[in-house]
C-alpha cells in the first residue's frame, strides 16, 4: 500500500541528513545552493524577495535629471529604457530555460545524493527544453485566462456606461467585483496546484521515461483519480511544512542580511563621501557603476539566503520523491534498487564413493 503524506516525512528527513551532514561538505552545499536558486526551489521554503523601494525626495525625476544630467537628450533615456525592457524580457526567457534544465539537475542531485552540475546540465538538455516549452505555455495561459475573465466583464460594464455613472450601478459593480475576485482567487489556487504537481510529479516522469509534459500529466491525472485523498493530503502537508520552513528561514535570512548590510552600507557611505570630495557628479558612468555594484551586492545577499536554505532545497524534493516513489514504479526502482544476485558456483563433483564391501 502506498505510504501517506505523513509517512513520507521521515524518509525525506533521513535523506536530507545523509546528503548534507554525513559528511558535511561545504562545496556540496555551495553547489546545491546554486542549483536550487536557479531551479526556483528557494520559493518552496516560503522565502520571498524583499520589496526595495527607492526613496522619493519630492523633487521628481525631471528635477533629478536636470540637476544630475544637464544637457542630456531625453531621447537617449527613452532609448535606454526601451533597451532595458527588451533586455529584461530576453533575460527572463533565458532564466526560464536555465531554471527548466536546473530542475532536472536538482532532481538528479537529490536522488543520487550528489550534485554534479556540469554533467547534469549536459545530460538534461532534452527534457529541460520540453519543460521550458511547457513553462512558456503555462505562463501564457496563467496570464491570458484572468485577463479574459476580467477584461470581458469590465469591457461590457464600460460599454454599458456603468463606470461613467458609478453611483447608479453601485450594487452590480460591487457584486461583480466580488464574483471576479473569487474567480481570480480560484484560478490562482488552481495555477499553484498545477505548478506544484508539475514540479513534483511530472518532472520525475519526464526525467526517467523521456516523456513530454502533457503525456506525463495524462498519467498523473489517472493516478490522482485513483487516490484523490492521498494527493490532497500531500498538498496540504507540503503547504504546512513550507509555511513553517518559511518562518524559520525568514528569521535566519533577516539576521544574516542585516549582518551583511552593515559592512556593505559602510563601504557605500565611504564611497559616496570620497566621490563627493573628488568632485564626481551623477552621470552615465557613475550611475552605471552604482548599478553594477548594487547588483553584485544584491546577488551576493540572494545567494547567501539560498545557501542557508539548502536543507529546504533538498528536503522538499526528497519529500515529493519518496511520496511519489510509492506510486510510480520507475522512481521506486531508482530509489530502492534491487540487490544484485550473487551467482554461487556449484561444487565440483568429488571422486566416486567406494562401493559396499561384502
Amino acid at each position: 500500500m502506498p505510504i501517506s503524506a505523513v509517512d513520507a516525512i521521515g524518509p525525506a528527513f533521513r535523506h536530507t541528513k545523509q546528503q548534507l551532514l554525513q559528511p558535511f561538505r561545504f562545496v556540496e552545499w555551495a553547489k546545491l545552493a546554486f542549483v536550487g536558486l536557479l531551479a526556483g526551489e528557494l520559493s518552496s521554503g516560503g522565502c520571498s524577495s524583499p520589496n526595495f523601494q527607492m526613496p522619493n525626495h519630492g523633487g521628481g525625476t525631471h528635477r533629478f535629471l536636470s540637476l544630475g544630467l544637464p544637457g542630456t537628450n531625453p531621447l537617449l533615456f527613452v532609448a535606454m529604457i526601451a533597451i532595458l525592457v527588451v533586455t529584461g524580457l530576453v533575460l527572463l526567457v533565458l532564466l526560464m530555460y536555465i531554471s527548466s534544465v536546473m530542475r532536472f539537475v536538482l532532481f538528479d542531485s537529490v536522488v543520487a545524493k550528489r550534485c554534479e552540475i556540469a554533467r547534469g546540465w549536459n545530460r538534461r538538455q532534452g527534457p529541460g527544453l520540453r519543460y521550458f516549452l511547457w513553462q512558456l505555455l503555462f505562463s501564457f495561459v496563467v496570464l491570458a485566462v484572468p485577463t479574459i475573465l476580467i477584461g470581458i466583464p469590465a469591457g461590457m460594464a464600460y460599454a454599458a456606461g456603468w463606470f461613467k455613472h458609478g453611483r447608479e450601478h453601485i450594487i452590480p459593480l460591487v457584486l461583480g467585483g466580488i464574483v471576479l475576485f473569487f474567480i481570480f482567487l480560484a484560478w490562482a489556487l488552481l495555477s499553484f496546484v498545477v505548478k506544484a504537481f508539475t514540479k513534483d510529479f511530472v518532472v520525475p516522469q519526464m526525467a526517467l521515461e523521456d516523456l513530454g509534459a502533457i503525456e506525463a500529466w495524462r498519467r498523473l491525472l489517472k493516478m490522482i483519480e485513483s487516490e484523490k485523498g492521498g494527493y490532497a493530503g500531500y498538498l496540504g502537508m507540503k503547504i504546512v511544512m513550507a509555511l513553517g520552513a518559511a518562518m524559520i528561514l525568514a528569521i535566519i535570512a533577516t539576521i544574516i542580511i542585516l549582518i551583511m548590510l552593515i559592512p556593505v552600507g559602510g563601504i557605500g557611505v565611504i564611497a559616496v563621501l570620497l566621490g563627493k570630495s573628488a568632485g564626481l557628479t551623477w552621470n552615465l558612468y557613475t550611475i552605471s557603476l552604482t548599478v553594477i555594484v548594487g547588483t553584485i551586492a544584491i546577488v551576493s545577499i540572494i545567494y547567501m539566503v539560498a545557501f542557508i536554505s539548502v536543507p529546504a532545497t533538498v528536503f522538499f524534493p526528497a519529500y515529493s520523491i519518496y511520496f511519489f516513489a510509492a506510486r510510480y514504479p520507475a522512481l521506486s526502482h531508482l530509489l530502492y534498487p534491487l540487490p544484485v544476485p550473487v551467482n554461487i558456483p556449484a561444487p565440483e563433483p568429488g571422486p566416486p564413493l567406494p562401493g559396499p564391501i561384502f
